[in-house]
């Protein structure tokens, strides 16, 4: 599939995942994870529907621009969207920026079944293979044990003489502390 005037749009499967393009009746599954606090524990606030249907909209923008983004995450015979995986470009400056971050957020119902680390790797191959990227990073808030494994189990590395505080939060915030991990392209065979 191709956007019009732009790159090749791409979407990825996994054996049990479909990471696609979003669509109108994905914004109301998408507006409920981002309004559940367990969800967005590691965030400043929960979203609003208006905030969130402003998200997913400038995502889907940028996967009609770059040919990726975040795609929507859907688990066929289960559900249509489960949240997001995929790859960004973080509009904020920092040591490490520019670069391609990966990121995943799943409304809780879906946690602990594996669909975020099958869907970033599936974006880390995408990432190696078809973007011919050097190298990927991740962020999240020191205290997100949860996406800090998936990171791991990914074989993402952290130092943390590169950890940030995200600028986007305010100095004071206890969510402005974040740790960065990084991973490479596979050398070849």
């Amino acid at each position: 599939m191709t956007a019009a005037s732009g790159p090749a749009v791409h979407e990825l499967r996994t054996p049990r995942l479909r990471l696609r393009r979003w669509r109108d009746t994905d914004r109301a599954p998408f507006a409920a994870l981002n309004a559940d606090p367990r969800v967005m524990e590691h965030f400043p606030s929960v979203l609003s529907r208006e905030e969130s249907d402003r998200v997913a909209a400038r995502i889907d923008a940028g996967i009609a621009t770059r040919g990726f983004g975040l795609w929507a995450v859907e688990v066929p015979g289960v559900t249509a969207v489960a949240g997001f995986v995929g790859l960004s470009v973080p509009g904020f400056e920092a040591p490490f920026t520019p670069c391609v971050e990966i990121g995943w957020r799943l409304a809780v119902e879906h946690w602990g079944h594996g669909y975020a680390t099958e869907g970033a790797r599936a974006t880390l191959a995408f990432a190696w293979e078809t973007l011919k990227l050097d190298g990927v990073v991740a962020f999240t808030a020191v205290d997100n044990i949860r996406s800090r494994r998936v990171m791991a189990r990914l074989g993402m590395r952290r130092d943390p003489a590169e950890d940030f505080d995200l600028p986007e939060i305010p100095a004071d915030h206890p969510l402005r502390r974040h740790v960065l991990y990084r991973i490479a392209r596979p050398a070849p065979c």
